[in-house]
């Protein structure tokens, strides 16, 4: 950069991962919010997303096109996904993933009901910090439907915050999770969880962090086989506590959890439990009818809330895996810490790989070394004597714009006309239905999107706005969203860009050019770099799109339907 005297170590990184020399940004953010009611897991008659996979399906149901989950890293195809489990020995069901309010249930429409922050990321996402605040009471799922739902829509939504005996009285924890990178290697991940009662009474905490395998063998006959299938399996003996990944495309890895100091000095530490099920549907749950798996999405739940023993395999192998860590006694302002890594298997011999503890004092160096390297890199972007408030008001809106990047999966023609091997196929009326004129899109792409709970999907006019900011940190990733865009499995053969899922033929202002040439200046004043090729590469794509833009309406002022 040139406002800055130095390249950081994080400019570093990003250098490499242009060049392709280390894939820094292979592990990342990507995990959805929530995949539950969005339109690409919608196979209903109606249309009505909303309804077609509610949230009290989402813990029990295999999605089709992605993942979600609290906290949530992926790699960039998210096929290995790790989150965030949580229980307080108060709610029905384990906390995996944010709870919110349905279009129809909310009094203003759509809302998240949760309290989370995100608080650093960077570019490459070899540092990043997220904070959740889970209340130490029983989450109230069933009166934020109904307070809402008494309400009309001039008064204000019923929020979290309003229920007296949970935040306004601090009865809840602070969840502070982090992640980094070695410095060496981008596929080595060091993940640190940090929960502290914030509340005045002692209160008990389970936490689980989940590792799953996206389920990608159910829908078409292409991908793997049953000899193939990815597979999750306890190494060695129980004095280790390590889960080996096997996966046909990302080859071998393990994920090592490290037991957890006690909460006092004299107290033992706490040991976790290898659980594993699969990432099947419990359709007995859904519909009442034999499950095709014995061990299923939500077995998790079964075992640590119900104590179902034989909801989890005994065998400890599976397609999904937890480690569970269950503290029954956490003082008032006291806190926790847990530790685990994601880490390339190196070397095939057992007597080497059996060295698999984590070393405290060295795990938590890496943590203040990538964190070090976001201070430089962050102080590099603005050098300007900035007061720090508005520094760090700076850094936390990129942290947001990194934080809300997301994989995103969607193949029309897969879910126009179903996939060969799946169970659920759409309906007579549906193939008339949403987005019919848009049967090329294919997307399989890391994409910068407006929210990840409320917008979980890309739309193209909020996109453009985002990659300015973007180009300040990170100007490779800026040009490729709006690239991306005007592709050709992206934009529609009259020219429209694709605008977002609820109605890709929606007409959006034409801000792209816009931002494309904004993007450009911009990179050419922080990186002293023209990079004309992108300009000119976006601007014949831009020519038909400008061509579209000005034949969508009559001369009565009537928008054109496109010639299907």
């Amino acid at each position: 950069m040139t406002l800055g005297e130095t390249i950081t170590n994080e400019e570093k990184k990003l250098e490499e991962d242009k060049n392709k020399t280390k894939y820094w940004k292979r592990w990342g953010p990507y995990l959805g919010e929530r995949q539950w009611a969005t339109v690409r897991e919608d196979y209903s008659d109606n249309g009505d997303a909303w309804s077609a996979f509610p949230f009290e399906h989402s813990r029990s149901r295999v999605y089709r096109w992605g993942e979600d989950g609290l906290a949530g890293v992926s790699d960039n195809h998210q096929l290995i996904c790790l989150s965030l489990g949580l229980w307080n020995e108060k709610d029905d069901i384990l906390k995996e993933k944010a709870f919110g309010l349905t279009n129809s249930q909310g009094n203003h429409g759509e809302d998240v009901k949760e309290l989370y922050y995100y608080l650093d990321n960077t570019p490459t996402h070899s540092y990043m910090k997220y904070l959740y605040k889970y209340p130490t009471k029983k989450y109230p799922y069933k009166e934020l439907i109904d307070q809402n739902a008494n309400r009309s829509r001039q008064e204000l939504e019923f929020e979290i915050t309003d229920i007296k005996d949970l935040f306004k009285e601090n009865n809840y924890f602070d969840i502070l999770f982090e992640m980094a990178k070695s410095n060496d290697d981008p596929d080595e991940l060091y993940f640190r969880i940090t929960a502290t009662n914030k509340s005045n009474e002692p209160a008990p905490l389970h936490i689980i962090p989940n590792i799953l395998f996206r389920n990608t063998w159910s829908w078409d006959s292409n991908d793997p086989t049953e000899t193939e299938r990815p597979k999750f399996s306890k190494e060695f003996n129980d004095s280790n506590y390590s889960i080996k990944i096997d996966h046909y495309k990302l080859g071998n890895r393990r994920l090592i959890f490290a037991p957890a100091p006690g909460v006092t000095e004299n107290s033992p530490d706490i040991e976790p439990k290898l659980l594993f099920t699969e990432n099947e549907s419990n359709l007995k749950r859904l519909y009442d009818v034999e499950n095709k798996f014995k061990y299923v999405k939500d077995g998790f739940h079964d075992y640590i809330i119900d104590e179902v023993e034989d909801a989890v395999n005994p065998e400890n192998f599976g397609t999904k895996a937890c480690g569970w860590f269950q503290f029954d006694e956490i003082p008032p302002n006291e806190n926790v810490t847990i530790r685990y890594k994601l880490t390339p298997i190196k070397d095939s011999t057992e007597e080497e790989n059996s060295e698999i503890e984590i070393d405290e004092e060295e795990f938590d160096l890496v943590f203040e070394q990538r964190s070090n390297d976001a201070d430089e890199f962050y102080w590099n972007v603005s050098p300007l004597p900035i007061p720090d408030e508005l520094r760090n008001v700076q850094r936390q809106a990129f942290a947001g714009l990194l934080w809300t990047k997301q994989f995103y999966n969607f193949v029309h023609d897969a879910w126009y006309h179903g996939d060969t091997n799946a169970d659920i196929s759409p309906t007579p009326n549906r193939a008339g239905g949403r987005n019919k004129e848009w049967k090329h899109l294919y997307i399989e792409d890391i994409l910068s999107l407006p929210d990840k709970w409320e917008y979980p999907f890309f739309a193209a006019w909020d996109s453009a706005f985002h990659c300015i900011p973007l180009s300040m940190i990170d100007p490779t990733f800026a040009k490729k969203q709006l690239d991306l865009l005007t592709r050709e499995w992206y934009m529609h053969p009259n020219g429209q860009i694709p605008a977002y899922e609820w109605n890709f033929s929606d007409v959006n202002p034409p801000v792209h050019a816009w931002s494309a040439f904004r993007i450009y200046k911009l990179e050419k004043k922080f990186y002293k770099k023209a990079d004309r090729e992108f300009l000119e590469r976006v601007f014949q794509k831009l020519l038909l799109n400008f061509t579209w833009w000005v034949n969508i309406k009559d001369n009565l002022n009537h928008y054109q339907l496109v010639d299907h």
